[in-house]
């Protein structure tokens, strides 16, 4: 065995699994699964003696970082330096050991989280004892035999090799990995379950299976005996680290993975980061004021060298070096090139970076405050997973978004049957709908198909078939069938298990069709509960049941037969047990279930039935991967077509649909078992196995019937997506429902118009579709270019859609998709969604959102530039993919059209301003080099230059990129048109930059040239003469804000004014304990005998005005002459709520006529379109 062992392990594409115990007398380094990770998990970066350099080596992987060092290395070298080399390395240490403190602070709180589930206690099988003793997970290998008791969290992956459950099960729980609450079977491999048998020690053989890998869904290998007989396995065999055990005594079996080998730890990959457009943007232009820097230097260089070049002869304060020699004039130059790097170093905002990560945690936790955004029926608040991109959700333009459980509720209600072509309707189950809470499980029966099923028989007749259709209902689906516990049971069943007098006081409340012996199989959500006051309580709760399953379509199904009599009574492996009508009990051994997969669209199940010992296959699916493989007897034609037209009426009516078949079999399905088993046991292409021989089985079916399923839509979503569109988002629905489902759906949620035109594209061959698009794009152009058409919508299957994802089509498809207000996609799978997102993000260049709430929309939601998990019924795949979580599709609203709006321009204004910021003050130090020679001297003391972007002025832009609100959230809400200004990057565009900067350049002149002729030809030194400039400088800089603030709040002023008198008391105190600090010109007393002087006051009123005159114009004049419709929002804003809501009406009965009853639908103005102002206009009002 071992010697196989290493012949496969050589091949590197399997790993080989032998016991411990055999070799546990042998050290580590000599047994054989030596080379396979140990269960210790260690997640720590650094160790008490790496810390340190580890540390710095990582952060100085930073750009900002690399530059600070390259600033400090230039300041210790004599010949360059502008600071004493003790100042300029000040903001590089506070950064590095905050940064060190940080990551610090985390490597601790991961040790300890480490320690803590290295120590967890499990059971390990020790062959010197024969029993399982008590150790910790840090002491599991891959190898030993562990044994896990109920509740009991799983310490590795195990393979299921014993259980105390009679019929070889195991329940999990997997909360931990997916997020699903619902219990999960895990069963025993073929024949390893022996309830009496020691298992470790009779285990003999090896395990070999696949590599590790992060898949949760997939697992596949074989158990190879002593005898050479090889036993196959999957995912339903293995227990997963940090799942838990739930309704089970206690299950053992073989680790496989252990440690960080393990699927769980494979998939902690961290946070994932994203880049926002914004930041995109922003570093461009990073780029652009090193280009500035680099040209200041230059200047600077080129100065002092032509300076030099002035003088007849060498001043006496020129130093020679050590040789005697005077430094020429080009050298000098180019080592002032570098002296001026140091001086000026502030123009690049490396401090940006960390105050925009400041902004978007404080951005992260207004949004998690929300409590518009707290959905109190879960208890769950919108999640912030990224933290990054909070300014693209105010730019988006395309949203992508699934249909089932993101526009609808995903709570199925049985509502419309057909069997063999007999339909039968549930309309009277809205009657009975308000006395419930759980709607899937709500069914009551309709009347003439129970009167069929009374004198139906087991025969093999036409009535047999309405028992096949029940029973297909009952077992074909992966419902498990457990106790339920004491936390899991719904107040419900309380509210219908009452005393007599109360059930008889429900009983008159309903309607006659549902009184008397019909009410007999009304189904709750825990049990068939009969309210006939001749049954005791007792007997009703012994026929509790509780289902746990991973789709609401099986559960509703599963109650559906229930409420028809056909219960659901125990499900195992091997087994599956159901109650018929009668109070008989079917128990049909399951031979093989052929799971559900998206190529398919089909799922079966193997049985033999317990009274002919036949072997049936129900199988349950989408017509169209039912209906091509029935059998064509004349009666199956007839059935066929019947089921087919109502099957469409189901859809047309907004139903989801599915087929059920039977198919019996004879001497097939021996030969087929063993190609099976051989499939299964392969682990080379065993999925391309597996299906050949699914395929190979399911055919020659027999209809049964179908059913239609209601899943209703969620509250506001038509007002939700009528409200994106007006902001200019694109909307598109990717789902896999049929056609004439997801359309019935588009109409009701408004997002198709029966006024609209609508396109189909439904080709079978690439040539059909492409004279269908050149059709299609020939009748567009009617309509005028893509902006102006506005009613027309298009709806594509999958089949097409493959055919237009070919690189000839791609361009027409899209050309075809820019007319089009709604896209609908059907019948598309998981990856056809993803390639649609990236086709759009790709061929438009635009900013894309996907939403959804399964795990067939994590591809989609990765793919978007934004993806949103909805938290349903569908798990948590969806939410831990995404970036952003919500508990319903109605929050996509406020989160896009308010926080978006506010982030974006929040940070937007922000970084502008920081640009701003730092260059007005860079250029005051550059203005002085004309009147010192381009020399590096700074008429500012070093530290107060420090101080003024390490305090003065760093708390207003943080606090501004947090709070400040354009408008308010009602205003954003009613007029989602002002959301296009994000969408055109209105912000921060090249435009922006650039007049921020010429308006930084003109105030830093002011700054600099007033303060200069006021003090021209007097003595003061070169201190007393920056002071003025930089107090100037610094409220120039602070009230510049001040004007930009559009929402003023307790925090604004008391960070505006706190900033005001730190810098007072921070240069007070400085002047005043700095007897020396930068000799021989020291700041001593300075800023004392400049606040005695009233010219100081003057000089820093007089400047301050004349440099913020020409933006105080800008904005008081701003929208005099075409008010555009920001600007009056903003004025409709600070109205009193009553009336600011009668003007918004009136505005949108203006641009909205069909508002008002006309039939007309103009298109909103962008927020650049003027505003009328006329005296008959409703917003001439003189009180705006």
């Amino acid at each position: 065995a071992l010697s196989g062992m290493k012949e496969r392990e050589s091949e590197d594409t399997v790993r080989t699994v032998v016991s411990n115990l055999l070799y546990e007398h042998l050290k580590k380094k000599e047994q054989p699964n030596r080379q396979y990770k140990g269960n210790a998990v260690k997640t720590t970066k650094y160790t008490p003696w790496s810390f340190l350099i580890v540390n710095l080596w990582e952060q100085f992987h930073r750009v900002a970082n690399i530059y600070f060092l390259g600033i400090v290395i230039l300041n210790f070298i004599p010949v360059m330096n502008a600071f004493h080399p003790g100042v300029a390395i000040i903001p590089l240490c506070v950064i590095l050991a905050l940064t060190a403190i940080k990551d610090a602070w985390e490597d601790i709180r991961r040790f300890q989280t480490d320690r803590k589930l290295n120590n967890l206690p499990c059971l390990i099988y020790s062959r010197k004892t024969k029993s399982f003793e008590e150790k910790h997970w840090k002491d599991l290998h891959v190898g030993d035999f562990v044994k896990v008791l109920s509740n009991e969290v799983i310490p590795a992956d195990i393979l299921l090799l014993h259980t105390s459950d009679p019929n070889g099960v195991c329940h999990i729980e997997t909360a931990n990995l997916d997020g699903e609450t619902n219990l999960k079977q895990r069963k025993v491999v073929p024949g390893f379950f022996n309830p009496v048998r020691n298992m470790p020690r009779h285990f003999r053989g090896a395990v070999v299976c696949e590599k590790p890998n992060s898949d949760l869904n997939h697992f596949k290998g074989y158990i190879e005996k002593d005898d050479q007989n090889k036993t196959g396995f999957g995912v339903e065999s293995l227990l997963l680290r940090g799942s838990t055990a739930r309704n089970t005594d206690e299950s053992a079996g073989i680790v496989v993975y252990a440690g960080h080998e393990t699927k769980s730890m494979l998939n902690n990959s961290g946070p994932r980061y994203k880049r926002s457009k914004l930041e995109r943007m922003m570093n461009s232009d990073v780029i652009l004021c090193v280009l500035l820097l680099f040209g200041l230097c230059l200047v600077g260089a080129i100065g002092h060298s032509i300076w030099l070049e002035t003088f007849q002869s060498i001043p006496q304060y020129f130093i020679p070096d050590n040789n005697g020699q005077y430094t020429s004039s080009i050298l000098a130059g180019f080592y002032m090139f570098f002296t001026m790097i140091i001086l000026l170093q502030v123009l690049i905002p490396i401090s940006l970076y960390v105050s925009i990560e400041l902004v978007k945690m404080g951005q992260v936790f207004f949004i998690t405050q929300d409590i518009d955004l707290y959905d109190e029926k879960q208890d769950t608040r919108i999640q912030c997973r990224s933290f990054n991109i909070t300014e693209d959700l105010g730019q988006i333009q395309y949203v992508f978004s699934d249909k089932t459980g993101t526009l609808t509720e995903n709570k199925m209600v049985f509502r419309r049957c057909s069997v063999r072509g007999t339909e039968f309707s549930h309309r009277t189950h809205c009657l009975l709908r308000p006395s419930f809470s759980n709607t899937e499980t709500d069914v009551a029966p309709d009347q003439k198909l129970q009167q069929v099923l009374r004198g139906a028989s087991l025969a093999e007749d036409e009535s047999g078939y309405y028992l096949d259709f029940f029973l297909a209902l009952a077992i074909c689906n992966t419902v498990v069938v457990s106790k339920a516990p004491a936390h899991r049971r719904k107040v419900s069943v309380l509210a219908v298990l009452r005393p007599s007098n109360s059930k008889k006081q429900m009983t008159n409340d309903l309607p006659d069709v549902f009184s008397g012996e019909d009410m007999t199989n009304i189904c709750t959500d825990q049990g068939v509960v009969t309210p006939n006051p001749g049954q005791t309580q007792k007997t009703q709760l012994g026929c509790l049941v509780h289902y746990e399953s991973q789709s609401p379509d099986e559960a509703a199904l599963v109650h559906a037969a229930k409420a028809y009599g056909f219960t659901l009574a125990e499900r195992t492996p091997d087994q599956v047990a159901v109650r018929l009508p009668s109070g008989q009990m079917l128990s049909f051994q399951v031979l093989d279930i052929l799971a559900f997969d998206a190529k398919r669209k089909r799922m079966s199940v193997l049985v033999r039935h317990p009274h002919s010992r036949e072997i049936v296959m129900y199988t349950k699916g989408a017509d169209s991967a039912i209906m091509d493989l029935l059998e064509q007897p004349l009666l199956e034609k007839q059935v066929k077509c019947n089921t087919q037209q109502q099957l469409d009426q189901y859809a047309r009516d907004g139903l989801r649909t599915l087929c059920f078949a039977k198919r019996v079999f004879t001497y097939e399905y021996e030969d087929w078992s063993k190609k099976r088993q051989e499939a299964i046991s392969a682990i080379d292409q065993r999925e391309q196995l597996l299906m050949d021989t699914t395929v190979f089985l399911e055919t020659k079916f027999t209809l049964l019937g179908a059913t239609g399923i209601e899943d209703r839509l969620q509250e506001n979503v038509p007002e939700t997506i009528q409200a994106l569109r007006e902001a200019g988002i694109q909307v598109w629905v990717l789902t896999g429902d049929k056609p004439e489902t997801a359309v019935n759906i588009a109409y009701s949620c408004k997002l198709l118009d029966h006024r609209d035109l609508l396109f189909t594209l439904n080709a079978h061959n690439k040539a059909m579709c492409n004279s269908t698009l050149n059709n299609h794009l020939e009748e567009v152009k009617r309509y005028g270019p893509p902006e102006r058409s506005e009613e027309i919508g298009l709806v594509i299957d999958g089949r097409t859609l493959g055919l237009v994802m070919d690189e000839d089509l791609r361009s027409k498809f899209v050309e075809l998709c820019k007319h089009c207000r709604s896209v609908l996609c059907c019948r598309v799978t998981p990856l056809q969604k993803s390639e649609v997102v990236k086709l759009v993000r790709d061929k438009l260049g635009v900013m894309t959102l996907s939403i959804g709430d399964g795990a067939n929309d994590v591809n989609m939601i990765r793919a978007a530039d934004v993806g949103v998990g909805i938290s349903g019924q569908e798990g948590m795949q969806a939410v831990m993919a995404s970036d952003f979580a919500i508990s319903r599709f109605k929050h996509l609203s406020k989160l896009l059209l308010v926080h978006g709006h506010w982030c974006y321009n929040r940070l937007s204004n922000m970084i502008v301003y920081f640009f701003y910021k730092n260059l007005a003050y860079v250029n005051l130090l550059f203005c002085y080099q004309f009147f010192c020679g381009f020399s590096g001297t700074a008429m500012i003391d070093h530290w107060i230059m420090i101080f003024f972007n390490l305090f003065f002025t760093s708390a207003p832009p943080i606090m501004f990129g947090i709070m400040d609100k354009t408008l308010s959230a009602e205003t954003l809400l009613c007029m989602p048109v002002l959301y296009k200004s994000g969408q055109h990057s209105e912000g921060y565009k090249r435009r922006t930059f650039w007049i921020a900067m010429l308006d930084a350049f003109y105030q830093s002149l002011v700054c600099f040239f007033i303060p200069y002729w006021t003090y021209q030809g007097s003595d003061i030194d070169i201190f007393t003469f920056g002071t003025p400039i930089n107090t100037a400088s610094f409220f120039t800089i602070t009230l510049h804000l001040a004007i930009e603030i559009q929402s003023w709040t307790v925090v604004h002023w008391v960070i505006m004014l706190g900033s005001v008198l730190v810098y007072f008391i921070m240069t007070l105190v400085f002047s005043a304990l700095c007897v020396s600090c930068n000799p021989p010109a020291n700041p001593y007393w300075i800023m004392q005998q400049q606040m005695n002087d009233p010219v100081f006051y003057l000089v820093c009123i007089l400047t301050v005005a004349v440099a913020l005159l020409p933006r105080y114009i800008v904005h008081a004049l701003r929208g005099t002459n075409a008010e555009s419709l920001h600007l009056w929002a903003r004025k409709v804003d600070r109205l009193a709520p009553p009336e600011r809501q009668q003007w918004i009406r009136e505005w949108k009965s203006l641009w909205h006529p069909s508002v008002s009853g006309q039939t007309g639908r103009p298109t909103p103005p962008l927020s650049s379109d003027p505003i009328s102002l006329e005296p008959d206009s409703p917003f001439s009002d003189r009180r705006l």
